[in-house]
């Protein structure tokens, strides 16, 4: 495309002043790096993919800056206020784009100010921007949520030029990419030529996550997906046992082959171990100082429930090279340049490819350096997904994130914070949501229904005054209860989980929060590890667990309900793949040490493989069993179990006990079961397979448990007050009531 004339200045600008910076630095522009800031410039809209450590911030962040600078020095005039919004998905992240927000508004000269606004800016700051936002505002989707049920949103949002969402990949595929989609289409109303950037990593469905992410825009011309050539390296290492028996068959810690782990972290100037769970994270950072204790004071802790003090201590601390190794979850895993870290360690099957592909870009973050993660597996079957790993990497397989569509709990809750912020029109907001890729097959009907039931609390609920939230005057919908709006504010939001109790110390500080569920089951006197450190447990009060340090080794670990991450269907592919060579393949280091174990399967059984099905069946003091293994994933078996026992209480009615893992399914019965009839009669057929998915799910607890989060999102239940929340349970039975009534 030619550019013209005002548009090549611009261009030459932006590359003149990058030039100057990147060389005093040592570096050089990439092509996909020139190629977004031409696309920029040309006010186009669009995605950039390029790999972990490229420089992909620096891609939108430069020609955002250089614009309003260039504009400025034509203009004479200075636009104040909110200009730029950069989304990130986690904490963490934030913090690193704004370092890198600073040093690059430093060395360009720029006058622009940058902020970040998440659940851990302070109340002041947030007070602060209340009246007067930054130039640059970066902040999750929550919070944009929450500006947005602010008065007077159009003076605040009038100069916006652009949005980016970073981490696109891990947003897509979640009611929170839902949020940003409205807040986009809301956005988007106020200023027209506001353009849509995302940042991602690859993802199967590339294309899919770009209509979503640009919404009504994407039938425009001015958009583009800018693609990097740079081929990351990435090399895995399984950290295998001496023996396959050392290893057992299920168990999630891997605790067995931590001294092997050790010599790991000593060669290495600094190493990030990955855990998949805040209290896997726990256990191993305290057995790590058990066995090495001369890591103390350079070996720290990181994941989301530990105060915002100590997780910033622990960035500023891996940033500057102080430590040595961090335990950390999925909090530092998404695009945070931590320079000088050296290794990865993966403690147990990440569950997803593109998760460990993401992992393992934060050691080499330098482009052109090869990434090296460690795989550590936590039973025999993980070395299988090992092998499984490094072939979908070899072979470029990637999930696809599927996003969410039609989530009316989400747009319920949207309407509501617009009502409580200046209120919004009927027609003007429906052309709104349905130029959103989520919503755009919303009938008139079914808007008339979701406004019906904010205003009367729809033929349900109409006899409660309470649902009657949203009031019509002179056109517009809004909310005027005060107290209801309130409410309302701090509810934004979709991510669920149970009620979080924060952790002090009798005489000190804050260090973090637990699940109310496991707070309850502690007694005066019980030993727990949280946030690295030996804790008594003295008094519950209110919010707040009081605790004290103690000598006491042993103890117990906070488990927390959320972030089970279940396996990929791509991965789960992969593994039937690998399994189905097991008993041949000996150039894979992970099969060949598997290979006994596979041997054994298939003298008693059979190995299953991408085209076998295993089912088996036996009888024990617990009753009758049937094992089935599908290998994909932990949701998906939940749903097909559900479907199996449903399909089968058609031949004779039974009643079962359903257990799942990632690999397979058991249903157990205290009747025979009849499985081989079942199988005889085509029990997998896909013949009334919607009706029979929809009637087994209505007939166990499943649609009440998701549908616990769904009210929970739609307003219909209210956690409570700071200090006075609503227990677990009773947000369990008012969901159930309310399930029942609909």
């Amino acid at each position: 495309m030619t550019l013209s004339s005002a548009k090549q200045t611009l261009y030459e600008f932006i590359t003149s002043q990058t030039d100057v910076w990147f060389q005093q630095n040592g570096w050089k522009a990439h092509a996909f790096q020139q190629e977004a800031w031409l696309k920029y410039v040309e006010e186009q809209s669009g995605i950039v993919n390029a790999p972990t450590g490229s420089g992909k911030t620096f891609s939108l962040l430069l020609p955002i800056l250089l614009e309003s600078q260039f504009q400025q020095s034509q203009t004479k005039k200075r636009t104040k206020g909110l200009q730029a919004i950069w989304i990130t998905p986690i904490r963490a992240l934030s913090k690193e784009i704004e370092q890198a927000a600073k040093q690059a508004i430093a060395a360009l000269n720029s006058d622009w100010e940058v902020q970040t606004r998440t659940g851990d800016t302070s109340t002041k700051v947030k007070n602060q921007q209340r009246l007067k936002l930054p130039e640059l505002l970066i902040t999750t989707p929550e919070s944009l949520h929450i500006l947005l049920a602010q008065k007077n949103g159009r003076s605040r949002f009038k100069n916006l030029k652009v949005l980016v969402a970073d981490e696109w990949h891990e947003l897509i595929g979640t009611k929170r990419a839902v949020l940003l989609e409205l807040a986009l289409s809301r956005l988007r109303g106020m200023n027209p030529t506001m353009r849509t950037w995302g940042i991602s990593a690859t993802i199967g469905n590339m294309e899919e996550a770009k209509e979503f992410l640009l919404g009504g825009t994407r039938f425009q011309n001015n958009h583009s997906m800018v693609v990097a050539d740079i081929q990351k390296k990435l090399e895995v290492v399984s950290i295998m046992p001496d023996s396959v028996d050392e290893l057992p068959w299920a168990g999630h810690l891997g605790i067995k082959l931590l001294e092997k782990v050790i010599p790991v972290i000593e060669n290495s100037t600094s190493t990030l171990i990955f855990t998949n769970t805040r209290a896997q994270a726990e256990i191993w950072y305290q057995r790590i100082l058990e066995v090495a204790p001369e890591l103390a004071g350079i070996i720290a802790m990181h994941h989301s429930s530990i105060s915002k003090a100590i997780r910033g201590w622990v960035e500023d601390a891996l940033y500057d090279g102080r430590l040595k190794a961090v335990v950390c979850t999925s909090s530092l895993d998404l695009g945070v340049d931590f320079r000088p870290v050296e290794t990865i360690i993966q403690i147990g099957s990440p569950k997803g490819v593109a998760r460990f592909m993401q992992r393992a870009g934060r050691s080499g973050h330098q482009p052109g350096a090869t990434s090296r993660i460690y795989f550590v597996p936590t039973h025999s079957l993980e070395l299988i997904e090992a092998a499984s790993l490094r072939a979908a990497i070899d072979e470029k397989v990637v999930e696809a994130r599927l996003p969410y569509s039609r989530s009316f709990d989400v747009l319920l809750q949207y309407m509501v914070t617009l009502a409580v912020a200046d209120g919004f029109e009927e027609k003007g907001l429906y052309q709104e949501i349905t130029q959103t890729r989520s919503f755009d097959s919303v009938t008139p009907e079914e808007w008339h229904w979701c406004l019906h039931f904010l205003v009367n609390g729809g033929n349900q609920l109409s006899g409660y005054d309470e649902f009657h939230k949203v009031v019509q005057e002179e056109g517009i919908y809004k909310v005027v209860d005060r107290k209801l709006a309130m409410r309302h504010r701090m509810s934004i939001g979709t991510i669920t989980s149970d009620q979080m109790l924060q952790v002090r110390m009798s005489r000190g500080g804050y260090l973090g929060s637990i699940e109310e569920y496991f707070a309850s089951r502690l007694k005066p006197g019980d030993v727990f590890w949280f946030a690295g450190q030996n804790l008594q447990f003295i008094k519950m009060k209110g919010m707040t667990v009081e605790v004290q340090r103690t000598n006491k080794t042993k103890g117990l670990v906070p488990s927390y309900n959320g972030g089970r991450m279940p396996l990929s269907a791509e991965l789960g592919a992969m593994l039937r793949i690998q399994m189905g060579k097991s008993l041949s393949d000996q150039n894979s280091p992970e099969l060949k040490m598997v290979a006994p174990l596979m041997e054994l399967q298939d003298q008693q059984s059979l190995v299953p493989s991408n085209e076998i099905l295993l089912v088996e069946s036996l009888h024990s003091n617990e009753g009758h069993h049937v094992f089935v293994y599908p290998f994909e994933g932990r949701l998906v078996h939940e749903g097909l179990a559900a479907l199996l026992a449903y399909r089968l209480s058609l031949f004779q009615p039974i009643s079962f006990s359903i257990a799942m893992n990632d690999y397979g399914f058991e249903l157990l019965s205290d009747e025979e079961i009849p499985i081989q009839d079942a199988i005889d009669s085509d029990v997998f057929s896909e013949t009334d397979l919607m009706e029979d998915i929809i009637s087994s799910i209505n007939e166990t607890e499943m649609a009440k448990r998701r549908f616990r989060d769904i009210a929970r999102i739609a307003g219909l239940t209210f956690s409570g007050y700071p200090g006075k929340v609503v227990k677990d349970k009773h947000l369990q039975a008012n969901s159930n009531l309310f399930y029942e009534v609909f």
